[in-house]
Formats: C-alpha cells, structure tokens, sequence
C-alpha cells in the first residue's frame, strides 16, 4: 500500500505541474480543486479553465468520463454546496485536508465549471536581475518580449547607449537583441550582467573592478552531503549563481532543489539567482553542507483516493510554492522538464565524416562548459587508434573515449566539473588521445557501436550496449597491445574529481609498464637491425672500395699500356730518325786521300768513344747527324770540347771543321742537356 500511495503522489504530483504550467494558476489549492472535480483528468481539466479553438482537447479518460453517470446526479444540498463554494474564496490546503470532499461528487460538475470564466491564462513573468559596475537593476518582462526590451530598460536607468551595451550571462552564449525570451526557455528567476568594453572605468569603479574581477576567478565548494557521508569538491566560476550550483548538487545526490536543506551559506547569499562573486562566500574554498529537508510525517491513514491528495497538499504545497522563489520552472520542480531539450546537439545525426561530427562536438562542448576542456582529437576512431598506439613505442599514449549522453542527469556535471577540472585538462592532455561521441541519438549510438566492434571487437560493443542512459556518461581507457587493444576501465559519471584522477593515475601505471616493455623489445629490435644495418654498411663499403681498387687497377694498367705503346713509338720514330741520318751520311774518307782529313774521337755519355773520320771541308751539320745516329739527338744532348772547354752545339751548323778548329783530330764528349 505504501509503495502504491507514493507512485500515486508522484503521479499526481507531474499533473498537477503540468496544470500550473499550462493554465498560470499559482494558487496549489485552487489548482487541486479543479483536479479533484475532474477526477484528475488533465486534459479535462484544461479545457474546462481554458476552452479551446478549434473543439476541446482528447482526453484519455473519456471513457471514465462517458461512465460519470455511476456516481449519479449531484443532489440539491451538493448543487447548494457547489454554488457556494464559487462564491466563497478557494479553499487553503489545511482545510482540504481537514475535511474532505465526498465521494458521491461527480467526475465533471457542470454547476462549478462555469464559475471558472472568471480564470484566464496569464502571461508568465521573467525576473532578471542585472548587474553592473556598483549598481544591481532588478527586470520584470513577458517571456514574450523580447532582448532588445531589457536593453531599452537598463538604457534608461544606467544611461548606457544600447549600441554600447554586451548583455552576458545567458546559459545559451550570446543571443540578439531581436531573440525572444520565450525561445531561450528562461526559468523565472536570471541573473545577467552588462559589460561596456567602449565605456573607460573611472576611479570610481575600483569596486566594479573587484567584481567582475571575482566573476572571472573560479570557487572551490566542498559541499559535504550528510546522509552519504560523502564530500564532493567542486569548482564554479564566480558567474554562476547559486541556483545554478543546487542544480549541480542535485544531480550529484539526487535530492531536488525544493527538498535540498544548506548549511554554511553566507548571511549575504539571500537570493539563488546570485552569482557566486557577491554572495559572500570565502575565496578561493568554501565549506557548505547539505541534506534533505524533513517532511512532517502524515498521521492520517489514507482510506480513499482523495486522501492522497490532501497528504499532498499538506506536505508539498510550501514546496511548490517556494519552487519560483529558487528561480525553477515547474517543469524542473517535477522532474519533468530536461535541459537537453533547449540546447543544440552534441552532435548531429548522419555526419557525413567523423571528423566534421567531432568538429561539431567539440564546438558545442566549448559553447557549454568552456573552452578549458580535454583537447578532442579530430578525426575516425581508426585514426586517433593510430595515433594513440602505433607509434614508436615511447610516444604511444593511451586512447580515452568519451561517451556523451544528453539524456543522463549526469552528464552536466560531469562534463562541467570532472571533464573541465584543470588537473584532468592537463593529465589527459599529456597522457592520452582523448576521442568523443554523442550516444544521445540512436543513430549515432549504433554508428559507434559498429565502429567499436571493428576496433575492439564486439566485446567492448556489447560492453557499451548494457550501460544504461543514467550511467552515462562513460570514459572507456583503452590500451594498446601487440594483438588486440584492451579496455583496462570504463568510469561512469557518477564520480568526483579525486576518483577520476585516481582511475586515470591507475591506467598509466599498467600502461607504463607495459609501455616499458615495449621500449625494452623495440630497442633490442632496433639494436638488431643497427648491427644488421652496419654490416650491410660495410659489406657494401668493401664492394666499393673492391670496386675503385679494381679500376684503379685497370686504369693503371691501362695507362702503363698507353705509355709503352707511346715510348715504343717513340723509340721507333728515333730508330727511324737514326736510320735516315745514317744513311744520308756521306762515306767515312779514307787516311791516304790528299784532302785534309779529320779524325775525331767522341767520348759518350756511358764512356764509351765513337771514332771517325770526316774531311776538314765536312760541315759541322754532318758531325751533328753522325751523333744522332749513333742515339744522341742534337736536341738532347752537346758537344763539348775537353779543352778549352767549348760547346760545338752552339756554333753554326753550316761552318766547317776547319772553321770550328777540330782538325786534324780532336777529342769530343757528349753531354745531356739541361
């Protein structure tokens, strides 16, 4: 029974949400009222306060609704009842609770349904709080309006210029003047800031300094969640507020904002939708504490359905009415709304390459959460595999999937504080090839799936495929090995830093020491093929210098060849040289011819002595060709006298013996010129 009546509340609890949201009564009590009198039939209830257009909305308890006859007419004393009571004002949640509704009251009354005409849909209210420089200017507007209408407000109470104005602070980045609020699914409560880059500070807005100075700085919260015993450290720039932090917080523990009891908070931090600079916290760590807020316990046995909604009443309606003050819409309250509905995909579907998908992943990433995130690596899975673990085995890395899910409420705040923190940027930065997906939409999901069982084979696939949405997002840490990659982790988001760090720590120790092995084998390996190298370096050295040996060789004998073929020449060209002159010798004279005659004797160079007799009338020119054809050319060799000392060779040729005074005999020796 237990478990029914709480699945029960929580039912009625979504309706009742949905019914504020789409009708604009804040009033709890009179929202449960018309509830109750259309037997909590939500489309039913809509359109009896809100009548529609085009015919009334299909409800899904029409047939319960065709069968109301079962409770019978109302009678005189319930119309009665009716009548006054769309008289009397709407009842509190205490007196529901204390007296209620009978049970013969008809599923849709048409006595009380008519006195709703007065109940028209209001427009819904945006709240901004804008900072700037000293001043805080608090803005009211119509979700219909648009940008450009808080602009032409702060204009006139700040006497900026709009064209000088940059309105930050939006969760979407940077929006035009012309985007309507509505479109930016605003909760009630913002806070936004105006920053003037054309406008020069004055002196007196050092203060305004410090603050934007401390909206750039980031805070360290050690918030200590009580029940789990557990501390999660997290860092929040000084931009965020302090709704923005419960909303962390809650996908951390899982208690919503509404149930979420704080201690430690500043007496300053007043308002959540405050940023995190001016509420007062300590720099750089602050210390906060928080648990789920008590219930008062309900002593009432719930004996029929509508006792249900009376414990609702009692111990939910300050919850609901305290969700706008926290700046959350009823969506958010109820679980109902998801942040991933108004913000653009990770990544989209039917990419044409995994490069311009990663290309859009990390762009969408850094708009979220900043751009001091893990630098992505751009390109296939098959690419960044490569990279990671096929190179020389000391710049090997390990690979790190992120998996991205929009859907899971953990995936904020894992990517915000685990994924962004500056020690995991910088660990993974230096340790890893970091790749990622969008698992958000089934189609991407099944292209990875395919692309790890090419990879890793389909283990790690079917690995992936039993991890549901609230487990996501994941980093899977795979390692490469010489056969097969392994996955040594897959850490899920619901970790804190230290965790993370650690898991990452672990996963470089067994790669280092694998990756020690590795530059162990690879440099004997690369030791062999140097041995190998340099003997073919020197096999092939001794080739060549077998080969210019081998030339020089024949070269020179070559050469050797040419020179005894020049000097066989030449001798044959002395050789005929001598034999010509020889022959044009005129006949040595006889002693006893009456013409006078000379006797010479010639002393040669290797001692040996020529004799031979010429007639006095004989001109020098024939004693020169009678040594050249004994092997003494003219052109190399001279001839002397003993003494005097004189050199025959220099005289001319065509005088005489008589006239160069070699007569009657005379003895001559040769020698070799200079």
């Amino acid at each position: 029974m237990a478990s029914a009546s709480g699945d029960s509340n929580m039912d009625r609890e979504m309706i009742l949400a949905d019914f504020q949201a789409c009708t604009g009564i804040d009033n709890i009590a009179e929202a449960i009222t018309l509830l109750e009198l259309n037997n909590w039939d939500l489309v039913a209830a809509i359109n009896g306060v809100i009548p529609q257009e085009n015919g009334i909305l299909q409800s899904n308890f029409s047939s319960e609704a065709s069968q109301a006859n079962i409770f019978g007419p109302p009678n005189q004393s319930e119309a009665a009842e009716a009548a006054a009571g769309s008289a009397a004002p709407p009842p509190s949640s205490s007196s529901l609770s204390s007296s209620p509704p009978s049970s013969s009251t008809a599923a849709f009354c048409p006595i009380v349904l008519p006195s709703r005409h007065i109940v028209e849909r209001q427009p819904r209210m945006l709240n901004f709080r804008v900072e700037y420089r000293q001043r805080s200017i608090e803005v009211v507007l119509e979700e219909g309006s648009a940008v450009g209408e808080i602009k032409t407000i702060l204009e006139t109470e700040l006497g900026v210029p709009v064209s000088k104005m940059q309105l930050k602070g939006w969760k979407s980045g940077d929006v035009s003047d012309s985007t309507v609020l509505r479109s930016l699914h605003l909760p009630k409560n913002n806070s936004l800031y105006v920053l003037t880059p054309d406008i020069a500070p004055t002196a007196s807005t050092s203060q305004d300094s410090a603050i934007q100075e401390s909206l750039n700085q980031n805070f360290l919260l050690v918030i200590s969640h009580r029940e789990a015993q557990r501390d999660y450290s997290l860092n929040f720039p000084g931009s965020r507020t302090i709704q923005e932090v419960k909303r962390n917080v809650s996908d951390l523990t899982n208690i919503p904002v509404r149930h979420q009891q704080w201690e430690g908070w500043p007496p300053t931090a007043t308002d959540d939708s405050m940023t995190l600079a001016v509420s007062g916290i300590s720099y750089p760590c602050h210390h906060l504490s928080v648990c789920r807020r008590s219930s008062p316990a309900n002593t009432q046995e719930p004996t029929e359905e509508c006792a249900d909604v009376h414990m609702i009443s009692d111990s939910e309606g300050d919850d609901f009415e305290d969700a706008s003050e926290f700046g959350v819409d009823d969506s958010d309250v109820f679980g109902m709304g998801s942040s991933t509905c108004r913000k653009t995909p990770m990544m989209p579907e039917n990419s044409e390459t995994e490069g311009d998908a990663l290309l859009h992943f990390t762009a969408e990433f850094s708009t979220r959460y900043g751009d001091s995130h893990p630098m992505f690596f751009i390109g296939s899975l098959e690419a960044a595999s490569q990279e990671a673990f096929y190179g020389k085995a000391r710049d090997r890395k390990l690979l790190a999937i992120y998996l991205h899910n929009d859907e899971s409420v953990l995936s904020n705040v894992f990517c915000s504080q685990m994924m962004c923190a500056e020690s995991i940027v910088s660990y993974l930065s230096q340790n890893f090839i970091t790749w990622a997906w969008d698992v958000t939409k089934e189609t991407n999901k099944a292209r990875l799936l395919t692309m790890c069982t090419r990879h890793f084979g389909s283990v790690v696939a079917q690995t992936i495929r039993t991890y549901k949405t609230d487990h996501f997002p994941l980093l899977l840490i795979v390692m490469g090995k010489r056969t097969s990659n392994e996955v040594l982790h897959v850490i899920q988001g619901n970790t804190t830093v230290d965790e993370l760090m650690m898991r990452l720590m672990g996963a470089m120790e067994i790669f280092t020491a694998q990756q020690q092995e590795d530059i162990k084998d690879e440099d004997e390996r690369e030791a062999r093929e140097m041995v190998k190298r340099e003997q073919d370096e020197a096999y092939r050295v001794s080739l060549e210098a077998d080969r210019k040996k081998r030339e020089a060789q024949e070269k020179e004998e070559a050469e050797q060849v040419r020179l005894e073929q020049m000097r066989k020449e030449q001798e044959e060209e002395k050789e005929a040289i001598r034999l010509s002159l020889e022959q044009a010798l005129p006949p040595e004279p006889a002693e006893e011819q009456g013409e006078p005659i000379s006797k010479l004797r010639i002393r040669t160079p290797s001692g040996e002595f020529l004799e031979r007799r010429f007639q006095g009338s004989c001109k020098l020119q024939v004693l020169f060709d009678f040594v050249a054809s004994k092997g003494y050319p003219f052109d190399e060799f001279k001839l002397l006298t003993t003494f005097p000392r004189r050199n025959i060779t220099q005289l001319d040729p065509g005088s005489t013996l008589l006239d160069a005074k070699l007569f009657p005999q005379e003895t001559l020796f040769l020698e070799a010129r200079e």
